[in-house]
């Protein structure tokens, strides 16, 4: 006992050593013009109606940032008020504040949110901290969708929800969550779940993944549906700027993981880039702002992404910065989640499978840029022709056409 105890704070010794010996490694000038970059960003953004003008994109001789303005008004054309006057849903999305713990999760529904008002579908945002009874009667929805864990059902009024019920029609969807992944056990969930006559569930994760994997069996055995939403860009927030240079080796805007240590410390070591992120040493108190983030990301040459172990391990789902970083039209230099060949073709992406390979990556595009261009077309053609958030608002509300009745 002893023996395992003292191998296990040796571990987490090392991998505090690694994460303190990573912020270290960080170029000099990533550090010291993380808040100058920043500040310059949000400048920026205050005056979007110039860099944003017609009139800005038609002089731009940026190739990705021509096809990335032609793409976005197409994809939007194609998708505005699709549902308007189709559909008497009203959905509301139970989401966290954007604060810095829950900075992720705000971008996934607000994301969703902001997609399904565009294509027609009401859609408003329960907050927090919001009343749960004046959000209710206030914007009258049919369908109420959260997340199947007690820290976010725990701030619904669920005897409000009940007497709402008692006269409007509104159906209840949670996102299927497993105990695998530090939830609770799903039985008591499940219970919990047809006491409070929850409908149906969803995931942000591959449809064959979940019906695949025997841990999410229960919910289908307990005669639930899931509803499959993935991640996707949301070409409303994430599209490519005109008259900005590329003046940034690299961008990467994400959670510290120990993950980065490995993957990224050669790059950020002898590189100058933009790190942004929560946990990250330099920057301090990270603000959640989408669309601060693409004009940052409009002055990087690559882009690095880096996903999470269990998305290494299983072919469930590309993180949102994978198709952000595509509609922006950034290069990307990605890490190998199991999945990424199945959503995207290939040379879309340079695909490290070891830091090694993403140093030589970095190497060549820094020495040929036309080289990362290339696949950043590819790669941004195929986010807007199928990987937007819009697509993923269409697919939910034809799912939600397709469930039967009660």
């Amino acid at each position: 006992m002893k023996n395992r105890f003292v191998s296990m704070l040796a571990r987490r010794a090392n991998r505090s050593w690694l994460r303190f010996s990573f912020q270290r490694s960080i170029h000099r000038f990533t550090k010291k013009n993380y808040g100058r970059i920043l500040a310059e960003a949000e400048a920026a953004l205050k005056n979007r109606e110039f860099h944003e003008s017609d009139g800005a994109y038609s002089v731009s001789d940026d190739v990705i940032v021509r096809q990335g303005y032609d793409l976005k008004k197409k994809t939007e054309h194609k998708f505005k008020n699709l549902y308007a006057g189709r559909t008497g849903e009203r959905i509301m999305i139970h989401a966290p504040d954007t604060a810095v713990e829950f900075s992720a999760g705000a971008s996934v529904f607000a994301n969703l949110a902001e997609s399904l008002a565009f294509i027609g579908v009401p859609a408003e945002i329960l907050g927090w901290h919001e009343n749960t009874r004046e959000a209710l009667d206030k914007f009258k929805p049919t369908l109420l969708l959260s997340i199947d864990d007690m820290g976010y059902l725990g701030r619904i009024d669920w005897e409000e929800v009940r007497r709402y019920r008692e006269a409007n029609e509104l159906k209840i969807g949670l996102m299927a969550h497993l105990a695998e992944y530090g939830n609770t056990p799903l039985g008591g969930r499940l219970d919990w779940s047809r006491k409070h006559a929850i409908d149906f569930f969803y995931s942000f994760r591959d449809e064959q993944y979940v019906r695949e994997r025997k841990a999410y069996e229960p919910f289908f055995d307990a005669g639930y549906e899931i509803l499959y939403v993935p991640f996707g860009a949301n070409i409303l927030r994430y599209y490519p700027l005109p008259g900005f240079d590329r003046d940034l080796d690299y961008v990467f805007i994400g959670s510290r993981k120990r993950e980065h240590s490995a993957f990224m410390k050669d790059v950020a070591k002898r590189y100058k880039g933009f790190i942004d992120g929560n946990g990250w040493k330099h920057a301090g108190r990270f603000r959640f702002n989408r669309d601060r983030d693409r004009y940052i990301y409009a002055r990087a040459k690559v882009g690095l992404n880096v996903h999470l172990p269990e998305q290494l391990e299983w072919a469930c789902e590309v993180n949102e910065r994978t198709y952000q970083l595509a509609a922006c039209g950034v290069p990307q230099i990605v890490d190998h989640p199991k999945i990424l060949e199945k959503l995207f073709s290939n040379n879309t992406f340079f695909v490290a499978d070891t830091p090694r390979q993403c140093s030589d990556y970095f190497d060549m595009i820094m020495h040929d840029y036309r080289i990362g261009q290339e696949r950043a077309l590819l790669a941004q053609d195929e986010v807007f022709a199928k990987h937007t958030t819009l697509h993923r608002a269409d697919s939910l509300m034809q799912q939600l056409n397709e469930m039967p009745g009660p």
